[in-house]
């Protein structure tokens, strides 16, 4: 996984919290695959759960397959969405994907003038990485020969060569809308915002710390979920386990696999490695702490060992990328993730590795993870996640909306949006919860990306 490289503002905003009432059926609209005939029948068993009126099962033309083109999300699911809801625009609160509606959509793809210009481009590349390359050997020869004079110029030409092609590679990912592609869900977040640029992400104005300013004359962001998975059986029982295990009150141990890196804030705002192995210790003392729940923390490079943990309610950690490992053993209602690049690239693939779909597998009922790379600022800080979700103050959906500081974006929710394990029983107060790291500093991204 990559850290965050583009440069940051200094913005530093905090949220002004507005009261209102509770996420409720009312506010759930489902999207399902009218050729996937199991996408209906859980949409079906989704409303009769949880009282959500049938009307609000709204059908789609798509392909069958996790992945979908930027042209048929935008004409056969996007477009159509915005025309069906256009009347009902400020009562979607939440748009829920069922199994069968795809889970990638595809890259941007460059205009005319810009595929013109990535021809030129990518032309200039190759003479300039030659003189690099031939300069390479005749710094090896100088070294060898111990020309101190002639070596330092022939490394401040080397240097000179490789800042021009680092420009001229960052100007080819420009031109080929380089990460345009997203998770269909953070997408659809957007669904009332036009003219934003693809490449790479938005800031979710429904983020905690996003100041209400900044939300002031903004189209709406849609809270989006998924219940999703490698069969439809299996997304029925999430559904059954979410609502039985709410009705009590979810019970049971925490488990959190930090690394052990260090977090100098001065170096690192809280959105590299430091930062967020630095939000799992701090996940752990909230929960342990404050919460008085019953809290493993391993904070060593290696991952639990398989079959270490018991009666787990809760996990966080990292880090095996697309690796699974069956560490946990979950009791019913279980909420879990996994930081890492790759860990929702497939959630139907029987054969599949990645974490989220072994997680629904093992039990848990809400995971998220990304569909493609996500740098670590796509992840919610595990602090903030799970400190909001003990305090059954706020639904499933909420949590990850409000902890999620990307939209449109790599990263997916899945699991029932109105699930609140501890709505019977709160384990901490939202005053409770702090900004991850202590010390991090939240920015706004230079020209919203």
């Amino acid at each position: 996984m990559k850290r965050l490289l583009l440069p940051l503002s200094s913005l530093c905003l905090l949220l002004s919290a507005v009261p209102g009432r509770a996420l409720g059926p009312e506010d759930v609209y489902l999207l399902v695959n009218k050729n996937v005939p199991e996408s209906r029948e859980i949409a079906l068993h989704y409303c009769g759960k949880r009282g959500v009126p049938r009307d609000h099962i709204l059908s789609f033309d798509l392909p069958t397959g996790e992945d979908v083109s930027r042209a048929v999300y935008e004409e056969r699911l996007a477009a159509p969405l915005r025309k069906q809801i256009q009347d009902r625009r400020d009562k979607v609160k939440v748009l829920l994907s069922i199994y069968g509606i795809p889970l990638r959509v595809g890259p941007d793809t460059p205009s005319a003038e810009e595929k013109a210009e990535l021809d030129k481009v990518r032309k200039d590349i190759e003479p300039v990485r030659k003189q690099r390359d031939e300069l390479q050997k005749t710094i090896k020869d100088l070294a060898e020969k111990k020309d101190a004079k002639e070596l330092e110029a022939r490394k401040k030409e080397r240097a000179a060569l490789e800042a021009k092609l680092n420009a001229l590679d960052q100007r080819v990912r420009w031109l080929s809308h380089s990460e345009s592609q997203a998770a269909v869900d953070s997408e659809l977040a957007l669904l009332w915002h036009t003219g934003f640029d693809l490449r790479r992400w938005q800031l979710n104005l429904l983020y905690w710390q996003v100041d209400a300013d900044m939300r002031k004359d903004k189209p709406p962001v849609v809270m989006t979920a998924r219940l999703d998975g490698p069969r439809a059986a299996l997304v029925k029982g999430l559904i059954d386990r979410a609502v039985e295990v709410e009705a009590k009150g979810l019970q049971g141990k925490v488990y959190v696999d930090a690394r052990g890196n260090g977090y100098d804030p001065k170096q690192d705002p809280g959105f590299g490695y430091g930062g967020y192995d630095e939000s799992l210790r701090e996940m752990a003392k909230l929960l342990e702490t404050k919460a008085k729940m019953t809290v493993t923390l391993d904070n060593k490079p290696e991952l639990f060992a398989a079959g270490s943990c018991t009666e787990c309610a809760l996990y966080c950690g990292w880090y095996s990328l697309a690796k699974f490992v069956d560490c946990c053993r979950f009791v019913p209602g279980a909420v879990a993730y996994h930081i890492a690049s790759a860990e929702a690239v497939s959630l139907r693939d029987p054969k599949a590795t990645y974490w989220c779909k072994n997680l629904l597998e093992k039990g848990v009922v809400a995971t998220l993870g990304p569909v493609a790379e996500p740098y670590t600022i796509g992840f919610p800080k595990p602090a903030e996640f799970f400190g909001y979700l003990a305090t059954g103050k706020y639904t499933l959906v909420e949590c990850y909306w409000r902890t999620e500081i990307l939209a449109s974006w790599m990263t997916v929710l899945v699991g029932d949006p109105l699930y609140n394990p501890y709505a019977k029983n709160p384990q901490l107060k939202p005053e409770q919860v702090k900004p991850s790291p202590a010390g991090g500093r939240f920015k706004v991204i230079k020209d919203g990306k």
